[in-house]
Order: structure tokens, then sequence, then C-alpha cells
């Protein structure tokens, strides 16, 4: 990515579920299985800024693999979306992510003449 701006960082973290209490698929569910958690920038970017997304909590059945797959998609200036799929006879009681964007902020200075 290269800036040709002011750049800025933005973080942040997002409970993407917690199945167990209520018997929610990824507790109770086997076979493919996916959760999509939109996320809303509180300053947009100027251009889809660089997303990194990762696991701060996760809670976990004993009696299975793990089987964990996250990444961000549809980042735009405004926000993305966070994708987690597991498969197969995983039990995943609850799961949180914690994100981090890097980007080009719009610059005050410049006026929009369109």
């Amino acid at each position: 990515m290269r800036l040709n701006g002011p750049f800025g960082l933005l973080q942040g973290s997002e409970m993407l579920f917690s199945h167990y209490a209520n018997g929610g698929e990824m507790w109770v569910g086997e076979g493919p299985r996916a959760i999509r958690h939109p996320v809303t920038f509180t300053t947009p970017f100027r251009t889809p800024p660089a997303v990194h997304v990762g696991l701060s909590l996760w809670d976990m059945g004993a009696g299975s693999n793990i089987r964990v797959d996250i990444e961000p998609e549809d980042i735009t200036g405004d926000g993305f979306t966070i994708v987690f799929k597991t498969w197969a006879d995983s039990r995943i009681a609850r799961m949180r992510a914690a994100w981090m964007a890097i980007g080009e902020l719009p610059d005050p200075d410049l006026w929009d003449l369109d």
C-alpha cells in the first residue's frame, strides 16, 4: 500500500459470538459453518486500509479438533467484515476478534473540487 497523505491507525475488539449458552451453530453444529460480523470505522479512511484480524478470546470444546479460519473481507474506507469459519466436528463456545486498520486519512488541507 502506498500512502499519499496523512495516515492513521484504528483498532478494536469485537465479540463475534457466544454460542455455548444458547446452543448456537458453532457449539452444536457440524460441517462447514461461518459467522460474518460487520465493523464500521469510527473515522473513515480516504482509501481502503490494510486490515489485520486476530483472535483475542477463544473458548473451545475439548472433545474435538480445533479448526479456525479468520480473515477480513469487503474492506472499504468505511469498514469491513470479519469472517470466522470452522468445519467438521469443531465445537466453539465463544470467540472474540481483535483488529487493526492502517491507511490514508482524509486531509483537511486538500479541497474536494468534485
